[in-house]
């Protein structure tokens, strides 16, 4: 179930030791520093409205103590990977959420609550929403953000060339809507970029284990998105700048995780909406160009948007613009073209290529009429 357990031996018996028991750093009987910190504050986010896992209750003792049960069979056992991080329930809808832990001095909690389509509602906002913000109880300089629980903009992975199309169209125009507002992001990078997938996963899923469902115990399996279309959200805003009216959004800084942008290697002031602009581009470029065959038409967007000289690096809004042009001269009877890889196997093509055919079939005679990119 989670990818925490090492069982390359598997037990022989319901009744003998599985090897991660054996394994110090992997014991889920006992909850890690981090866990106990959340542990510590359940009565807490209950009071503020949200429920934390049973395994984040006070009292809680493991489902599969006193059974023959196997801890990689209950969900309680399963312990987060990131320490900032954990899932929640709200108790007025029962919606699960994602809770961050803010301990770092900055403007986070404040820029994404004035970003929070709460507070600017547009159809091209799209930063994540903010549910709720508080302190913590006991240190002064933590806080907390509740968001909506979304998932990895490329798990799972992009099926067909009108997926792509949609998701840059999004990420574009949320990224323009930022710098309208004067927000430059400073870590755009796909680590930042998410998904809200209960459209594809209406079952939902796991926090920790995303391949399955949230009792951790069945593999999802998700719908295309090409027939169930997703909303994409930026996340994250550590490392955002907000301007004021007028102000230069030319300032010192360090930029984000993509260390390729040219102008950070000069150890001066850069335009930091400008940085935004290339390591978009540059996910264009990783995520999809490289990535996958048969998407010549992002690369003249990419060398725009990642052209090595700042001053002539176009803004967001232009680099918006000119995928307009780009898009609305595609042929929307390729929305449903299947993606390939470059190291995809002529077997793997020829299976893939007939499921495709048989879902295009399914669509013809029993789709609807939409006809934008994410549908068509």
């Amino acid at each position: 179930m989670s990818p925490l357990y090492d069982q390359t031996e598997p037990p022989s018996s319901p009744s003998s030791t599985p090897k991660f028991r054996e394994n110090k750093f992997f014991n889920p009987v006992k909850l890690t520093e981090y866990e106990l910190w959340w542990s510590a504050r359940y009565s807490f986010f209950l009071k503020n409205g949200y429920m934390l896992r049973p395994r984040y209750k006070p009292d809680w003792k493991p489902s599969w103590v006193g059974t023959n049960l196997d801890p990689i069979d209950c969900e309680d056992s399963i312990r987060p990977f990131m320490p900032t991080l954990l899932d929640a329930r709200s108790r007025e809808t029962n919606r699960p959420v994602c809770i961050k832990r803010i301990t770092k001095k900055s403007k986070e909690v404040e820029i994404a609550r004035y970003l929070s389509p709460r507070n600017l509602p547009d159809a091209h906002n799209h930063c994540v929403e903010i549910l709720a913000s508080f302190q913590d109880p006991e240190k002064p300089g933590t806080s907390y953000i509740v968001m909506p629980l979304l998932r990895q903009f490329d798990d799972p992975e992009f099926g067909s060339l009108g997926e792509v199309v949609d998701f840059v169209t999004q990420i574009l125009e949320g990224t323009a809507f930022i710098h309208r507002n004067l927000v430059a992001h400073g870590d755009l990078t796909g680590a930042n970029i998410m998904m809200d997938a209960s459209s594809i996963l209406p079952r939902g899923w796991h926090f920790v284990s995303p391949s399955f469902t949230p009792d951790g115990q069945n593999i999802l399996a998700p719908l295309a998105r090409i027939d169930y279309p997703v909303k994409y959200f930026i996340i994250d805003h550590d490392c955002s700048v907000r301007f004021s009216p007028g102000q230069s959004p030319i300032i010192d800084g360090l930029g984000g995780r993509d260390n390729d942008a040219p102008e950070l290697f000069q150890r001066k002031p850069f335009d930091h909406f400008k940085l935004d602009v290339f390591t978009l581009g540059n996910v264009f470029l990783k995520d999809f160009s490289q990535k996958y065959l048969g998407l010549e038409f992002l690369e003249s967007l990419t060398d725009f948007m990642m052209t090595r000289d700042p001053h002539m690096r176009p803004t967001a809004n232009e680099a918006l613009q000119y995928w307009y042009n780009i898009r609305d001269n595609l042929n929307t009877a390729t929305a449903r073209w299947r993606l390939r890889k470059p190291d995809e196997s002529v077997g793997e093509r020829v299976i893939k290529t007939v499921a495709a055919a048989r879902d295009n079939l399914r669509y013809l005679f029993h789709g609807d009429e939409r006809k934008s990119w994410s549908s068509s």
